[in-house]
């Protein structure tokens, strides 16, 4: 934060890291950076954050974002950042990155203020004056936070500290993450010493921070930021392992032609995607079982509607897949720590390879991607009707449903007992197993939301299973 603060840009910029796009944000003069108030139009330089939060919350008041913006691009004009950029770059791409994570306009607000009191004049009284106690409040907890003494790993006296600083405000510390992460983005123009300690520090207390708050899309690139520096040659052998596969046929890609072909028979509205795995999660996988092949570099992500349709996806893929049953975890049920819900399974197909499936909702993906910052203000007393509804009591169950104690479909617990014969997977320790039935839930609404088709049709899809003959074997 302060320490890219410099009066003076320097004489040359060395290329860093990737980082955030910000329109060409560099080339704009500064009257293109403040913007005209005559014209009754945000700045160009908010504009493009402006967009993105109408995306998520369209009701949203933008007068106290182009305010904020004003203040903030006012106060810190004359500083730059290390690699020669105006230092408002640096609040506005925090900003766009909480934006993007459909963080509410107050946390927004103090996102673009956040370093104001530390490296300017301006003060909190006129913070709380100008925007109101509770910008005022996550802007001082903010600048609390840089002074914590982080400590050398991630203990829970640190995690203490943080709290204590913060007031337990869980909007401090998504600002302190995303500021992390445009700082590692931009680290490139540090010196190798500095970006070795700052790498440590966020590998051995913010990531695990990020972990507890359920914030995925930061945790994810933070690793791999960090892995880059404290690890460039395995990061390197990573990058060139996924460079080699990329010039050839996905088999994730038919995988999820396969899959939405099963849904698609079956009535079940879904959304099937290809989710590639990042650096480091590619770099365990390969650690854990050795040569990698195509389906061991991403997963499929399946996206439906509401709880049932989750469990009517699993059941039609355990009746035309053969499932893999050490594979299988029920975190819709049995939610997280850090409130991350989603089936997760794995099936062979005809050819022997196993593709990994999650299964969840988009409010799931929502909150498994930006956690505790897809919950908006967690002090409001009243929330809209669009709000995330990831956390607070279970609604009762729906008429007619006795069985279901908490109102959602229970799993279609899968078994070692059915019509097919387990196999081997190709991958040692993962036996599939045959589909679960409609039988195994106690939930009548559970039944009703997905009834086995047995067999599927010979002239579409049949049920498969790992030829056994031809399985490898994987550590």
């Amino acid at each position: 934060m302060s320490a890219e603060a410099t009066d003076q840009a320097p004489f040359g910029r060395r290329r860093g890291l990737p980082r955030i796009d910000l329109r060409n944000l560099r080339r704009f003069s500064r009257a293109a950076l403040l913007g005209s108030a005559s014209r009754g139009r945000l700045p160009d330089a908010i504009e493009h954050v402006a967009k993105v939060h109408r995306a998520h919350h369209p009701g949203a008041d933008l007068d106290v974002l182009r305010k904020a913006y004003v203040l903030a691009e006012s106060s810190h004009r004359g500083q730059m950042r290390k690699s020669g950029e105006p230092y408002i770059t640096h609040p506005l791409a925090v900003t766009l990155i909480l934006a993007e994570l459909g963080a509410e306009t107050t946390t927004l607000t103090a996102s673009l203020l956040h370093d104001t009191v530390e490296d300017t004049e301006v003060t909190l009284d006129q913070v709380g004056e100008q925007f109101g106690e509770e910008v005022r409040y996550l802007v001082d907890g903010v600048t609390k936070l840089e002074k914590v003494d982080y400590g050398a790993a991630a203990e829970p006296e640190t995690f203490r500290k943080m709290l204590v600083a913060t007031g337990n405000d869980v909007r401090v510390m998504s600002i302190k993450l995303a500021d992390r992460l445009h700082n590692m983005r931009t680290l490139g123009v540090m010196r190798p010493e500095k970006q070795a300690r700052i790498a440590k520090v966020t590998r051995d207390v913010l990531i695990p921070l990020a972990e507890r708050l359920g914030v995925q899309a930061l945790k994810t690139e933070l690793e791999d930021l960090v892995f880059a520096i404290l690890h460039p040659e395995e990061y390197a052998r990573t990058r060139e392992l996924l460079q080699a596969h990329a010039g050839r046929p996905d088999p994730l890609a038919q995988a999820a032609e396969d899959v939405r072909g099963v849904l698609h028979e079956a009535g079940i509205t879904a959304e099937v995607l290809v989710r590639p795995r990042h650096f480091v999660s590619v770099h365990r996988v390969g650690l854990k079982r050795g040569e990698l092949t195509g389906t061991d570099l991403g997963r499929l992500l399946v996206l439906v509607s509401d709880d049932a349709d989750c469990y009517a996806v699993l059941g039609e893929l355990h009746t035309c897949f053969t499932p893999v049953i050490s594979e299988f975890k029920d975190f819709i049920a049995v939610p997280k720590f850090n409130l991350y819900q989603s089936l997760h399974t794995a099936v062979a197909g005809r050819d022997g390879e196993v593709t990994e499936v999650l299964i969840r909702t988009h409010q799931m993906h929502r909150v498994a991607e930006a956690g505790v910052i897809a919950l908006g203000n967690p002090y409001a007393s009243t929330e809209g009707a669009d709000a995330p509804r990831a956390s607070g009591p279970t609604p009762p169950a729906p008429a007619g449903c006795p069985g279901c104690s908490t109102g959602r479909a229970r799993p279609p617990t899968p078994t070692s007992s059915g019509p097919r014969s387990a196999t081997t997977s190709p991958r040692t320790g993962r036996s599939p197993s045959s589909a679960p039935t409609a039988g195994r839930s106690a939930c009548p609404r559970a039944r009703a939301a997905w009834t086995p088709r047995t067999p599927c049709t010979a002239t579409t899809r049949t049920p498969v299973s790992a030829p056994g003959s031809t399985a490898g074997s994987r550590p």
